[in-house]
C-alpha cells in the first residue's frame, strides 16, 4: 500500500510541477519519476533553507512539486528542445 501511496503523490508532484514550469510533459511515467526524484530533491533543498511546509499530504506534495520544478529546471538546461 505505501508504494502505491508513493507512486500516486509521486505523480500528482510530477504533475504539478511541470504544469507550474510549463516545460515540456514527461508523460505518465515521467511525472512519477520526476515527482518521486523531486521529492528527494524538495525536501533536502527546503531542508537546507530551513523551509517546513509541514508532514501533511498537502506539505508532502508541494515539496516534492518544488523538487520537481528544480529538477525539469536541470533537465531544460541539459537537453534544450529546438523551439
Amino acid at each position: 500500500m505505501e508504494l502505491i501511496t508513493i507512486l500516486l503523490i509521486g505523480g500528482v508532484a510530477g504533475w504539478l510541477g511541470s504544469v507550474i514550469f510549463k516545460g515540456r510533459g514527461l508523460g505518465f511515467f515521467g511525472n512519477i519519476a520526476v515527482g518521486i526524484i523531486g521529492s528527494v530533491v524538495g525536501y533536502w533543498l527546503l531542508g537546507k533553507l530551513h523551509i517546513y511546509l509541514g508532514s501533511g499530504l498537502i506539505g508532502v506534495i508541494f515539496t516534492g512539486a518544488i523538487g520537481a520544478i528544480v529538477i525539469l529546471f536541470l533537465l531544460n538546461l541539459l537537453f534544450k528542445s529546438g523551439r
